[in-house]
């Protein structure tokens, strides 16, 4: 019963009722996944670095403890290290 012709007003793309801007293909840089990486690290790094620090502060851990952070830095620092070596840490 309804009409269904189609219209211009009728094709084209709605998005929270606002009227489209310029073309549907919008490229974004690879940096900013690398740094929205880099950040998603450092955020891991820091909730299992904190808890571990107020630990230690207030119990004595024994040598397997603290190798297991060691090797827990050590793998955070070469992903650092990485990053920076391909260079991702730099904002051009």
């Amino acid at each position: 019963m309804a009409p269904r012709a189609a219209t211009a007003a009728k094709l084209t793309t709605y998005e929270s009722g606002v009227d489209p801007v310029g073309e549907g293909w919008a490229q974004s840089q690879i940096r900013y996944v690398a740094y929205a990486f880099l950040y998603v690290v450092f955020a891991v790094d820091a909730v299992y670095l904190f808890p571990w620090a107020l630990v230690l502060r207030d119990a004595h851990l024994g040598a397997a403890s603290v190798v297991e952070v060691a090797v827990f830095i050590g793998i955070v620092l070469v992903g650092l290290v990485h990053a920076a070596r391909r260079g991702l840490l730099r904002w051009t």
